[in-house]
């Protein structure tokens, strides 16, 4: 380590890629920097890897480090990814796709069939590709069988032509029956160059040729062909209806929006299409700090190995670290301007906002949660209130009182945005008078003084507003604890308005419906925890000062009184021979009760 940080102190200041290498000189991890020596020095610290676990590789495994320098960062990048390609580093492959690509298969027989494969054979067949868009090249594929209505059924023509009746997918305009002699040679040798017209230019421009097919049909009095030609336009356009377009300002884009709790991450990429959501990818990484330098780094980790031609902008969930790099490079690979874009309003941030949600759903799956509703809610409390990750704990105060009297305070506890009842607290509040900042001081001093029985929550809210936060922070300061704390603000209504942070402002709910229910369920559940316990014990006080204005009645007769008949109803309907067999009760104790009672009525 002493040697390897020696040698990073050596480095130039200037950009360029680094190579790290074991004991035997074999490339384990390429990768490149803006300043050589800041990110090695980065490396060989005390600390090693730490924050740079993206590239899960450990310094015990690095025996030494190759540069080279380059004229910019750009000249960096391109010649990383190149180094990348050409020593397949073990620990460059994050990002790798491992479902291979695929191609279009035609066959050249006498009846040509169109199928997709995942490898190319010398079976005589031409063979389009290869495809690396798996998801939009079978959707491509699946859209030109049911415009063009191709048989996609196990059937040998001309073997089986004639043997049967047609099948369900001609009676739902899906295949054109050519086994049932509802479809000629020519047609349907026609059909096929039509579909692999289709795939390779595009439905737009398939579109327009079978617009100008019908109409020449037309006016050669060709009815009979125009009516086919009509029909199978039809179908496109119905396609289309159903895939209806999502995006209407840039047909051909990609989404990313990361989603992560404390340990992990998933990123979630959506392709667009002429406009339509064409396919989706999802990939689980451990969770790393910055987020921008880990966004920059997927993505570049994302495209060098993928075909970049169509696209047109790239729509992120936040910043990246290089965003003016990363679109030089995009540009220069699609051989046309991509747009980088952090989502912000509108279309963007509607479509950003989709890909979370797969992603939050996809963590959830991946992590064993029942769903991912709560997660989601956590994730975007946890954007709306600037936390490093979702809280897997909160926990929520609430105090009640009865004009100051019988003062308590309740505490609930939330475990992946579900109830968690073994962690319920009730705390009776020993100071007097109704000063709610003061017992609720008093409760977190309380409770922060037992860390040791109940972990610390990521998150603590406060029923209330700025004065309950601002009275809680010296308590926690004075315990050493870092814990992000709220308020939960009501309206005039008593219902959950916004949240109250430390600074003095107020973040409004308007955006954020599924924070927005998350926390009025734990403020109505913290309420309700709170109100149930100060109505018991005001009850209690009640019974107590009644029976406590008794001649010879004290709190244990009270108590054992209470024991005895549970209630004070009980109490005025006994006998004075049931009052003195009482524990603890004598003959004259027991007059002085019944006489009590019976003057009151």
């Amino acid at each position: 380590m002493t040697n390897l940080r020696a040698k990073a102190l050596a480095l130039p200041m200037l950009p360029g890629v680094y190579l790290m290498k074991d004991a035997k000189g074999g490339v384990l991890y390429v990768g490149k920097a803006k300043n050589l020596r800041a990110r090695l020095c980065q490396y060989f610290t005390a600390q090693g890897l730490q924050g740079h676990c993206y590239i899960g590789l450990g310094l015990q495994h690095v025996a030494d480090f190759d540069t080279i320098i380059t004229g910019s960062e750009y000249e960096a990048l391109v010649l990383e990814q190149s180094l990348i390609k050409q020593h397949n580093p073990k620990y460059n492959l994050c990002l790798k796709d491992d479902k291979g690509f695929l191609f279009l298969r035609v066959t050249r027989e006498d009846w040509p069939r169109l199928s997709i494969a995942q490898r190319q054979a010398d079976d005589g067949a031409a063979y389009y590709g290869p495809y690396t868009d798996r998801g939009a090249f079978r959707l491509a594929v699946d859209e030109a069988q049911q415009i063009y209505q191709l048989p996609t059924c196990s059937k040998t023509f001309p073997r089986d032509i004639g043997k049967g009746r047609p099948c369900l997918q001609h009676y739902i305009k899906r295949c054109a029956a050519p086994c049932a002699r509802k479809l000629k040679h020519a047609e349907f040798v026609q059909s096929v160059r039509d579909a692999e017209k289709y795939l390779s230019q595009g439905s737009a421009q398939a579109e327009r040729e079978l617009r100008r097919a019908m109409e020449l049909a037309a006016e050669e009095l060709q009815f009979e062909r125009a009516a086919q030609l009509r029909d199978k336009l039809h179908a496109l356009e119905k396609l289309k209806e159903k895939q209806h377009v999502v995006s209407v300002n840039v047909e051909d884009q990609d989404v990313f929006a990361l989603a992560a709790d404390a340990k992990q991450a998933c990123l979630t990429v959506l392709r667009f299409c002429e406009g339509k959501l064409c396919d989706s990818e999802n990939f689980f990484l451990a969770r790393i700090e910055p987020l921008e330098e880990f966004r920059q780094v997927l993505l570049e980790r994302f495209y060098s190995s993928r075909d970049v031609g169509r696209l047109r902008r790239v729509v992120l969930d936040g910043p990246t670290q290089s965003p003016e790099l990363l679109a030089q490079w995009l540009t220069d690979i699609a051989g046309h301007k991509v747009e980088i874009l952090v989502a912000q309003k509108s279309e963007p941030a509607r479509l950003v906002d989709l890909a979370r949600q797969n992603a939050v759903e996809q963590l959830a799956n991946k992590t064993g949660r029942q769903g991912g509703k709560q997660f989601a809610a956590l994730e975007e409390l946890a954007r709306m209130l600037g936390l490093p990750a979702p809280p897997e704990t909160i926990e929520a105060y609430d105090i009640s009182h009865t004009g100051g009297a019988d003062t308590v305070a309740a505490m609930v506890v939330f475990k992946h945005g579900q109830p968690f009842k073994a962690g319920y607290r009730r705390y009776a509040i020993q100071g007097q008078g109704n000063d709610d900042y003061a017992a609720m001081a008093e409760v977190l001093e309380r409770r922060l003084s037992r860390l040791e029985e109940m972990p610390a929550p990521e998150l603590i809210l406060l029923d209330g507003g700025i004065g309950q936060v601002h009275a809680v922070q010296p308590v926690l300061a004075r315990h050493g604890v870092v814990i992000p704390v709220f308020g939960m603000v009501k309206d005039s209504k008593h219902k959950t308005r916004a949240i109250a942070a430390g600074g003095g402002g107020e973040i409004s709910f308007n955006a954020t419906k599924q924070a927005f229910a998350l926390v009025t369920k734990i403020q109505d559940e913290v309420h309700r925890f709170a109100v149930a316990y100060h109505h018991t014990k005001h009850k209690k006080t009640t019974l107590d000062s009644e029976l406590m204005g008794i001649p010879g009645i004290g709190p244990a007769r009270v108590k054992a009184l209470l024991t005895h008949f549970k209630t004070l109803k009980a109490i005025k309907a006994a006998t004075q021979e049931e009052l003195a067999a009482t524990p603890g009760m004598t003959k004259p104790t027991a007059r002085w009760v019944w006489e009590h009672f019976q003057a009151g009525e």
